[in-house]
């Protein structure tokens, strides 16, 4: 029994002291590891950043000029201020914005016939006043027409009062060429067309050059889809630095519907026009509508009349739009006839090269001084939609007839101009040369621009 006994003391002694020898070894664990963090610290406190470097400074003194010059009281150019035009300003109003007061300036102006411009007053123009130092005035100018085209050459005008040696005024319409930069851009259809101009900020005097342009491969009322894509170079103008308005269109080309139309501006020996860049003239070949934007109403083939109510077959297209809308040739062409034509009312009729001819009816007033006999050119203004005649409201019905007979006129074919050749075909090379790259590059980003879209 007390074998037995004996034996288990041992045991029980083990078991108490196994705890202890597994405390010593944590505690010297932890020591080891408080003595290493403690050795890193002091590595880390003797690291010292390096010493600031050594800034060096340098006095000079500058002696002034003896005697010191003095300011000139001569001064002779002008101190200028502008305002622009809002709705509804009158001319006494800008005056008093300008800070001019001048003698017997309003009464001038009111009774010159040569300063009568001055009292056309376009909302968005600029007024500008030139003073001297003593405050009296040098020059008023309305700048009335930043950008025109005389003889083909982009130029602004402005209408320039000055004093004169009476104690008067005199009054002057002046004119100075105005500067060109050329521009590029590119954009994608997703709306519209006026949408994606506006997107790439393209003035819409350059999107309604495009329509006109394109107006005999493309129909840019129901030709056009999501995803369509162009390519312009146009000018922009300006004068003295002042942006004053879009220039031509020199080169476009536009994807529409998976096709490629191009356009090149080209001073041939017949006078400048739009050619393909395959060379081939773009005037000649007929528009496909005589509006820039409508909407078709009523397509050509059997309907139910709107008057009268039988069945019978409708010879034209009519294109719905408001009285007043300007109406276009749509080919080069004579007026062949012009007046009142039974229910057609107010109708135009032109004669056209070959076999061709069209009309235009329901008019609400021809083009001031057009006459039967009279040369028109594609694009020129004949006249206006109303709804003269039988009509039930205001719209455009639009024939094109071959050896008479009407024909659909968004169905056919219409004929294509003749190509430059010779001397011509190789100027025109020479111009179209410096576009293409520009063209290519714009179409290059415009697919690199698709494809990061579509990650």
């Amino acid at each position: 029994m007390s074998k037995t006994g004996i034996s288990n003391v041992p045991s029980r002694s083990i078991i108490h002291r196994a705890p202890q020898r597994s405390s010593h070894v944590l505690q010297n664990g932890i020591l080891l590891i408080a003595l290493g963090l403690f050795a890193g610290a002091a590595a880390l406190a003797v690291v010292r950043p390096p010493e600031a470097p050594a800034i060096y400074q340098a006095h000079t003194t500058l002696d002034l000029p003896d005697p010191f010059p003095q300011a000139d009281s001569r001064f002779s150019q002008p101190f200028i201020s502008e305002t622009h035009i809002r709705r509804g300003d009158t001319l006494a109003a800008l005056l008093r914005r300008l800070n001019v007061d001048a003698p017997g300036l309003l009464h001038f102006l009111a009774s010159d016939k040569n300063a009568k411009a001055i009292y056309k007053l376009y909302p968005g123009r600029s007024l500008q006043a030139a003073k001297d130092q003593d405050g009296n005035l040098m020059w008023l100018r309305y700048n009335h027409t930043p950008f025109s085209r005389d003889g083909g050459e982009p130029a602004a005008k402005w209408l320039e009062v000055r004093p004169d040696a009476e104690g008067d005024y005199v009054a002057e319409e002046k004119r100075a060429a105005s500067d060109a930069q050329v521009r590029i851009a590119e954009a994608e259809i997703k709306s519209s067309l006026f949408a994606a101009t506006d997107d790439a900020d393209i003035p819409d005097a350059v999107t309604l050059q495009m329509a006109e342009i394109l107006g005999s491969k493309i129909d840019f009322l129901q030709d056009l889809r999501k995803g369509d894509r162009f390519r312009v170079i146009y000018e922009s103008m300006s004068h003295n630095g002042v942006p004053t308005g879009a220039g031509r269109i020199l080169a476009l080309e536009f994807e529409a519907q998976n096709k490629s139309y191009q356009a090149v501006w080209f001073e041939s020996e017949d006078g400048g026009g739009y050619y393909d860049f395959d060379g081939a003239s773009l005037r000649g070949a007929f528009l496909r509508t005589a509006l820039k934007f409508s909407r078709i109403s009523s397509t050509f083939g059997g309907r139910r009349h709107p008057i009268h109510g039988n069945w019978r077959q409708h010879k034209g297209v009519d294109f719905a739009a408001p009285t007043g809308t300007p109406i276009h040739a749509t080919a080069d062409g004579v007026v062949q006839s012009m007046g009142w034509k039974n229910g057609y009312g107010r109708t135009i009729v032109l004669k056209h090269h070959g076999k061709y001819s069209t009309l235009y009816a329901h008019q609400s007033r021809f083009a001031q001084s057009l006459k039967p006999g009279d040369r028109v050119a594609q694009g020129q203004l004949i006249g206006y939609v109303g709804s003269t005649g039988w009509a039930t409201g205001p719209h455009l019905h639009y024939e094109l007839l071959v050896d008479g007979k009407q024909i659909d006129p968004m169905a056919v074919d219409v004929p294509i101009a003749r190509k430059l050749e010779g001397t011509e075909r190789r100027a025109f090379d020479k111009v179209i040369a410096q576009y293409r790259d520009h063209i290519d590059l714009l179409a290059s980003y415009g697919r690199t621009e698709t494809k990061i879209a579509q990650r």
